[in-house]
């Protein structure tokens, strides 16, 4: 490990909370990311044993990675089509006025999955899942009742390649 600018760790990536708060993620801890996306079940011993620690200091790592919001959740993976919600679609909403702070009346319709505030030529993008197009219908109609909305786009997916987890490996280049 070599000493970047103002004396922090190569290996490290720091990331900015603010108020002077800063959260720091060693290769150590990108490696137990990495394997907890794979299966959040796994022992702390088996996690330990992958990264070159006990299984005490594994789980005093994720521990701090929970503390510190590193981890935001633990969740399971489920098949959309398996439980009805084989329509996916991503949504472009049109506004009248700004909508950043509408988060809570897109966050009431439950077939909103995602819902970013975005620059181009829409304000929102939401990412929605039905059971059928004629709930789909019923969500756009549901999401012109929100205050400001002057109109949607909607694309309706009709295969996925592929969807994957945001890689904590990424940043250190493998």
């Amino acid at each position: 490990m070599s000493v970047g600018p103002r004396g922090i760790l190569q290996d490290e990536i720091w990331s900015w909370l603010g108020d002077s708060e800063w959260r720091v993620v060693d290769h150590i801890d990108r490696a137990l990311l990495a394997r907890l996306q794979e299966d959040a079940t796994q022992p702390y011993a088996a996690l330990g044993q992958a990264v070159g620690l006990s299984a005490g200091a594994a789980h005093e790592r994720v521990r701090k990675l929970k503390e510190r919001g590193v981890i935001r959740r633990t969740t399971v993976d489920v098949d959309p089509a398996a439980v009805g919600s084989g329509v996916l679609a991503y949504v472009m909403v049109d506004s009248t006025s700004w909508m950043g702070d509408s988060a809570q009346e897109f966050a009431a319709l439950p077939e909103i999955l995602e819902a970013h505030v975005i620059a181009g030529s829409a304000s929102v993008l939401v990412k929605v899942r039905t059971a059928t197009t004629e709930q789909l219908q019923d969500v756009l109609r549901r999401i012109y009742a929100v205050d400001g909305v002057s109109g949607t786009q909607a694309t309706v997916v009709l295969e996925t390649f592929f969807e994957r987890p945001l890689s904590p490996l990424a940043a250190d280049g493998t």
